[in-house]
């Protein structure tokens, strides 16, 4: 090496020194807090060149029009979305982990997130965008973020119950007159598991028991192999009189469509959230980031609640249809069954309604 090279090579070396490394190259995009941060995941996901998306949200209503945004305000970015229940997505994403070769760069969907959890296929990740969503709805340990919130309420036919008539309380479901005539999703963490979980956590599990075993008097029908929204279409064709802890917009939605039904919110309302994970051994990081970002702000947020969805974002309105759900709210507890709660409960609360209902 000549002394003009080496003299060249030891001054870049200097500068390169002196600069320090970019971030895009020494911190990890994931957990960045860079003020530069912004310009670092732009940089990265512009030679990465594409991402991959699984949702479990509703193709024509959400997961196009938010693909289809995110790609107008980054076009160097492919975005190839798949959509399917919480646990295809589950079960797709574990085998391409086992393989080695994860294809999804962020999942999203309500229940699978607790899955990836405790599967151990998450990793943390961080967003301001967290700053303009409810401290209530955050996690502690940065593995998962919320997209869209859910509440849960009893669907009825308002042509064979008025809402005069139609039970106000849990106590109230109690009565003889519902006796063979209640009815809810079986199988689901989302279903009688998790109207059971709301119970312990709000009255303890001494006083759940025996409240369930008054309830197994009722005959209520678990119904399994069908989704939550197909017990709300088998309340509305008269084949029960209430769907208990169903998705409490559902009602509301085909009620503006005509169809006989409403929804009844019982204090305390159980309510959980849609979750965004970053799995482990993803390919796209700074893609992916921007995606989260973009999902969570209020741009992303306004799109969720155009399509039906409850924001978690503070500053977006829910859309006026299923508003009466969040306005009811105002008088009574929220009950906030975390994704961690879904892990820890589930299970004994599965086992704690068998005990006492059976299947």
């Amino acid at each position: 090496m000549g002394k003009t090279t080496a003299f060249v090579t030891a001054l870049l070396m200097s500068v390169t020194l002196a600069m320090g490394e970019p971030a895009s190259a020494a911190e990890n995009p994931l957990t960045y807090t860079g003020d530069d941060r912004q310009q670092m995941l732009v940089e990265g996901a512009r030679a990465e060149g594409e991402l991959v998306f699984y949702s479990a949200m509703i193709v024509n209503q959400a997961l196009r029009p938010i693909s289809e945004a995110f790609m107008k305000k980054y076009p160097f970015i492919k975005l190839t979305y798949w959509r399917a229940e919480s646990s295809g997505i589950f079960t797709k994403l574990s085998a391409e982990s086992r393989a080695g070769k994860v294809v999804a760069d962020v999942v999203e969907g309500t229940g699978v997130g607790e899955s990836v959890i405790q599967a151990g296929l998450a990793q943390p990740y961080v967003t301001p965008a967290l700053a303009e969503i409810p401290r209530a709805y955050h996690d502690p340990n940065n593995v998962w973020t919320p997209t869209r919130r859910s509440f849960f309420g009893a669907a009825y036919n308002t042509k064979l119950t008025p809402l005069a008539e139609a039970p106000k309380t849990y106590e109230d479901l109690l009565d003889p007159r519902w006796k063979a005539r209640l009815a809810w999703h079986a199988g689901s963490a989302s279903g009688a598991d998790l109207f059971v979980t709301n119970l312990r956590k709000t009255w303890g599990d001494d006083h759940t028991r025996d409240y369930l075993q008054k309830l197994a008097d009722q005959k209520v029908a678990g119904l399994s192999g069908s989704s939550a929204r197909g017990l709300v279409d088998r309340v509305i064709a008269g084949e029960f009189a209430f769907g208990l802890n169903i998705f409490a917009h559902h009602p509301l939605i085909s009620q503006a469509k005509g169809a006989p039904t409403s929804t009844v919110l019982m204090d305390p309302v159980a309510s959980t959230v849609g979750t965004m994970i970053v799995p482990k051994g993803i390919r796209h990081p700074h893609a992916a980031m921007l995606l989260v970002d973009f999902i969570l702000s209020r741009e992303g947020q306004t799109i969720l609640a155009q399509a039906g969805y409850f924001p978690t974002h503070r500053d977006v309105e829910t859309r006026a249809d299923i508003a009466p759900i969040t306005d009811a709210l105002a008088r009574l507890k929220e009950n906030f069954i975390s994704p961690e709660d879904l892990i820890k409960y589930t299970t004994s609360s599965e086992e704690m309604l068998i005990a006492t209902i059976g299947k």
